[in-house]
C-alpha cells in the first residue's frame, strides 16, 4: 500500500502504540554519537523520518522530537548495550529511506538506522520511501490503522 505523504506526519497506530512518519525536506547529514566515535549518515530529500511509540504516548511529543531531527539537525545519542536509561527511553528515532520495525533490539542502543524498535502489534511492518509516497508493506489492517497527524484527509494510491 501506497499513501501519499509530500508533507505533514503519518500516523500508524497497532494498539496503544505508534509510528509518526515524516519525509526530510533537504539533504543534510545526520551527526550519531556514540560512545566511541561520531559518526555523519546522508540524509537524502525525501528519506523517512519515523518515531516509534512500543508503549504509546502523545503523537505530539513524537512529532516535537521528529522535528528535532528534521528541522533542527539535533543529533541522535546511541547508548551502550545494557544502558540504565534505556528503559526510560519511551519514544526513538530512525531516519533511512527504508525502515523495518523490530522487538528484539533495546530502545536508543543500535546506530543502524534501517531498523526501529517497536512492539509487537506493529512488527511486521516495512515503511519504504518512494517518490511523494511511503511504501507500506504488511500493513495488516486487522491490527493497525493510519491516518495523518493532525487529523484530516489523506490519500491512498
Amino acid at each position: 500500500m501506497k499513501v501519499l505523504l509530500s508533507s505533514g506526519y503519518l500516523l500508524i497506530r497497532g494498539g496503544a502504540s505508534f509510528f509518526l512518519v515524516a519525509r526530510s525536506p533537504e539533504t543534510f547529514a545526520l551527526p550519531i554519537e556514540t560512545t566511541d566515535a561520531e559518526v555523519f549518515q546522508g540524509v537524502h530529500r525525501g528519506d523517512l523520518i519515523v518515531v516509534s511509540a512500543p508503549e504509546g504516548g502523545d503523537p505530539e511529543q513524537a512529532r516535537m522530537l521528529c522535528e528535532l531531527v528534521r528541522t533542527y539537525r539535533q543529533p541522535l545519542v546511541v547508548l551502550p548495550k545494557g544502558h540504565p536509561g534505556s528503559a526510560r527511553l519511551r519514544m526513538v528515532l530512525s531516519v533511512a529511506s527504508s525502515i523495518m520495525p523490530r522487538t528484539d533490539i533495546e530502545r536508543g542502543t543500535h546506530p543502524e538506522q534501517n531498523v526501529i524498535c517497536s512492539s509487537g502489534a506493529l512488527s511486521g511492518l516495512g515503511m519504504t520511501a518512494e517518490g511523494d509516497s511511503v511504501r507500506l508493506s504488511g500493513f495488516d489492517p486487522s491490527r493497525m490503522t493510519y491516518g495523518i497527524f493532525p487529523p484530516g484527509s489523506l490519500p491512498v494510491e
